[in-house]
């Protein structure tokens, strides 16, 4: 099995030793993310929906960057540090996720990196090219 690192310059540069995704057997395994912006690497400001929109943003450019869209995505795992956060968080996933959204768990932790409250990762299916037009 062959497998093949993505990167996309519109989504923040890995602050460790990983890679923003990998591709192998049709998946896409994007890492996590904090809301970082990708043109400086600095935290967004603002409360957990611009934290997720930023999130899901970058994750949207690693997907293209791979070959595939939110749409396809299939695992979403999201780690807070603060599950009063957890109600905010569920709209703006509702809102990016309307059809078919994926499998997901949340769950609270005491710290992320950069003192971040929120990081998600995400596991997707890699599109055919019909399926790119439409993302």
């Amino acid at each position: 099995m062959t497998r093949k690192v993505i990167h996309s310059e519109g989504a923040p540069k890995p602050i460790g030793p990983y890679s923003q995704a990998i591709e192998a057997a049709g998946l896409l395994f994007c890492s996590g993310q904090i809301p970082l912006d990708p043109q400086t690497g600095v935290l967004v400001s603002g409360d957990i929906a611009v934290q997720t929109k930023r999130i899901l943003d970058n994750f949207e450019a690693v997907l293209k960057a791979g070959g595939s869209t939110l749409r396809n995505a299939v695992k979403l795992t999201v780690y807070l540090t603060n599950l009063a956060d957890f109600e905010s968080l569920n709209k703006v996933l509702a809102e990016r996720f309307q059809e078919a959204p994926p499998a997901r768990a949340v769950v609270q932790v005491s710290a992320l990196p950069k003192g971040a409250s929120v990081e998600m990762d995400l596991i997707a299916l890699k599109s055919s090219t019909e399926e790119r037009g439409n993302g």
